[in-house]
C-alpha cells in the first residue's frame, strides 16, 4: 500500500512540474546593445527562464550566439549600414587609445548624440515597433538591458507590465540610483577602485579619488536622465492615453535590478536594497558542453597544458598593429604549451605554428572549464574575468578600453594574475609575464581559493534569476520591496526641508534669546540706573 501511495505522490509531483512549465509567463527581453559580450550575458538570463518553461521573446541588434531553443523567439532589429560603419570605426579608434575608463567615457560623452540616435533607431525599427504597437501583444514582464536606453521604458508603459533591469557588470552609480542602493563614496567604490587582497577599506588617496569619480558620475547620470527624458517624450510623443506615465514615473516602476556581481567573494561588501539581486557568473554553465572534436583533440594531445588567448567579442584582431601581432605570435609560438587563439581573419593568420589553434569563434566558458587550460590571456572584460574566476584559471590581462583596465588592476591586486599595457608591450615583458603566471603556483592557488568562495552561495545565479523573476510575476511587480528613496524628491531624500526647519527654529530661538536678553539687560540697566539715582539723592540730602 505504501508503495502505491509513493508512486501516486511521485506522479502528482511530475504532473505539477509539467503544469508549471506549460503555464509559463510571456517575457520580453529588450537588448539594444551593440556589444556581443553584453548580449551573451543577457541571453544567459533569458535562456535560464526559457529552460524553466517561460515563453521568451528577445529583441536585439544582432543574432545571439545561442543554439535554437523551443521557448525562445529572437527578433533582430539590426543597425543601418551607416550606423554599423560608425560602430566599427568607433571600436577601431577605441582599440588604438590607451586603456582608460575616462578616455572611453569622454569619447562616449563627445559622441553621445550618435550613440543615442542608434538606440532611437533600434526602438523605432519596424520589426520591433510592430511588436509593441500591436494592441494584441501581451507580455507579463519585460527584462531591459541598460545601455543609455532608459527611454525604452516607454515600451514597458505601453505593454502595461512590470520590468526588471539586468546589468552585465558590477554596481555603478547609474545602476545604484535605479533601485536606491546606498552609494556613499567614503566606503563604496565608485569605478575602477582596486583594493589589495585583504584590504577592507580604501586609503585616503583612494577615498579622495573615489569621491571625485563619484561626483563626476553623479553629474553624468543627472545629465543622462535629462537626455533620456527628452528622448522618451520624442519616442512616445504620439501616445494619446491621458494616463500614459512620464519617464520619471516609469523609472520608479522598475521592480528589480540584476547585476553580474557577487559581493561576498568579489568585495568589498556594499549596502544594497532588497530589489538589488546578485547574479554573478550567470553566463557560466553549471555543466560545460563538449568541445568541438578538433579543438578537444588539440587540447588532449599535450602533457604541457594549454593557454587560451581571447580579447573578447568587441575586438577585431585585424586592427592589431603589425608589431603587436608579431610580438604576441613570436612569444606564444615558441612555448611548449598549446595555445588556443581567437583570431578573426583565418585567411590572414600571424603564422602556422603547430602549437597554436586559431579560430574566429570559440566557446570561451567551455574552454576555460577544460582541465588542460593553465592560463587565460584576456582583455579583462567582466564576463571573461568572471568565467576565469569561476573555473580557477590564472590570467594575464591586456586591457583595451572601458572598465577593462580597472578590472585588470583589481584582478592583479587580488593575486589572480598580472596585466600589461598592450600599447607599450615588448616581447621580453610579455614572455616574462607569461612564464611568471604559468610557473608561479601562487596565482593558481589564490584564484582556486577564490573560486571556492565564488561558488559558495545559497542560490546559484540561475536559481536566483528564476526565483526573483517569478517572485515579481507572482506579486504583480513586487513594488512592496522598493526602497522609499526612489519615491522621494531631491529635497526630501537629502532632508533639506528638515534642515531648513531646524535652521529656522535655531534662528528663531536666537532672535527670541536676543530679544529676551536685550529686554532683560534693559530692565537690569534701568533698575541699576534707578538705584544709582536714589543713592545720589540720599547723598545730596
Amino acid at each position: 500500500m505504501i508503495k502505491y501511495v509513493g508512486i501516486a505522490f511521485l506522479l502528482i509531483l511530475l504532473l505539477g512540474a509539467k503544469t508549471q512549465s506549460s503555464d509559463g509567463a510571456n517575457i520580453l527581453g529588450i537588448f539594444g546593445t551593440h556589444s556581443p559580450s553584453h548580449v551573451i550575458v543577457h541571453m544567459a538570463v533569458m535562456k535560464t527562464l526559457a529552460d524553466r518553461g517561460h515563453n521568451i521573446t528577445v529583441v536585439t541588434q544582432m543574432k545571439p550566439k545561442l543554439a535554437a531553443h523551443e521557448n525562445i523567439t529572437v527578433i533582430v532589429a539590426p543597425p543601418s549600414p551607416e550606423r554599423k560603419e560608425f560602430i566599427e570605426e568607433y571600436m577601431k579608434q577605441t582599440f588604438n587609445d590607451k586603456p582608460s575608463i575616462w578616455t572611453t567615457m569622454m569619447k562616449a560623452v563627445l559622441q553621445a548624440n550618435d550613440q543615442l540616435e542608434g538606440q532611437m533607431e533600434f526602438t523605432v525599427h519596424p520589426s520591433f515597433k510592430e511588436l509593441y504597437e500591436n494592441p494584441q501583444t501581451k507580455f507579463d514582464l519585460v527584462i531591459l538591458g541598460p545601455m543609455a536606453n532608459d527611454f525604452q521604458l516607454g515600451i514597458v508603459a505601453k505593454l502595461r507590465c512590470p520590468v526588471i533591469v539586468t546589468w552585465v557588470g558590477v554596481p555603478l552609480p547609474f545602476m545604484d540610483s535605479i533601485v536606491g542602493n546606498v552609494n556613499d563614496p567614503s566606503y563604496v567604490p565608485s569605478l575602477n577602485v582596486a583594493l589589495e587582497a585583504g584590504q577592507n577599506t580604501m586609503t585616503f588617496t583612494q577615498r579622495l579619488s573615489n569621491y571625485f569619480k563619484h561626483s563626476f558620475l553623479d553629474v553624468v547620470n543627472k545629465l543622462l536622465n535629462y537626455k533620456m527624458n527628452q528622448m522618451y517624450e520624442r519616442a512616445f510623443a504620439n501616445e494619446t492615453d491621458p494616463d500614459f506615465p512620464n519617464y520619471y514615473e516609469m523609472k520608479r516602476r522598475i521592480s528589480l535590478l540584476f547585476y553580474n556581481y557577487h559581493s561576498p567573494s568579489e568585495g568589498p561588501i556594499r549596502p544594497t536594497v532588497p530589489t538589488s539581486i546578485e547574479i554573478g557568473g550567470i553566463q557560466v554553465k553549471e555543466q560545460s558542453d563538449p568541445l568541438p572534436k578538433e579543438l578537444a583533440k588539440f587540447l588532449e594531445d599535450t602533457d604541457e597544458g594549454a593557454i587560451f588567448f581571447s580579447l573578447g567579442t568587441n575586438v577585431n584582431t585585424n586592427n592589431f598593429r603589425p608589431e603587436i601581432t608579431d610580438i604576441l605570435y613570436r612569444v606564444l609560438s615558441k612555448l611548449p604549451q598549446r595555445v588556443v587563439w581567437k583570431w578573426e581573419d583565418l585567411n590572414n593568420k600571424p603564422g602556422n605554428a603547430s602549437n597554436i589553434y586559431f579560430s574566429n569563434w570559440l566557446p570561451q566558458d567551455d574552454i576555460l572549464a577544460h582541465p588542460k587550460i593553465k592560463l587565460f590571456i584576456t582583455h579583462a572584460g567582466k564576463g571573461g574575468v568572471a568565467e576565469a574566476q569561476y573555473h580557477g584559471v590564472p590570467m594575464l590581462a591586456l586591457p583595451i578600453f572601458g572598465d577593462q583596465q580597472g578590472n585588470a588592476e583589481i584582478m592583479t591586486k587580488s593575486g589572480f594574475g598580472r596585466w600589461l599595457d598592450m600599447h607599450t608591450l615588448t616581447a621580453e615583458e610579455f614572455e616574462e609575464n607569461v612564464h611568471e603566471v604559468l610557473e608561479n603556483p601562487s596565482y593558481r592557488e589564490t584564484i582556486r581559493k577564490f573560486s571556492t568562495l565564488y561558488r559558495d552561495r545559497p542560490l546559484t545565479a540561475r536559481q536566483s534569476v528564476v526565483y526573483w523573476t517569478e517572485y515579481v510575476l507572482r506579486h504583480q511587480g513586487a513594488y512592496h520591496l522598493q526602497s522609499p528613496l526612489i519615491h522621494m524628491d531631491f529635497i526630501a531624500r537629502n532632508n533639506i526641508d528638515v534642515f531648513a526647519v531646524i535652521l529656522l527654529v535655531v534662528l528663531a530661538l536666537i532672535v527670541i534669546f536676543k530679544f529676551v536678553f536685550r529686554k532683560a539687560f534693559n530692565v537690569v540697566r534701568g533698575l541699576s540706573y534707578r538705584g544709582k539715582s536714589m543713592t545720589d539723592k540720599l547723598k545730596n540730602n
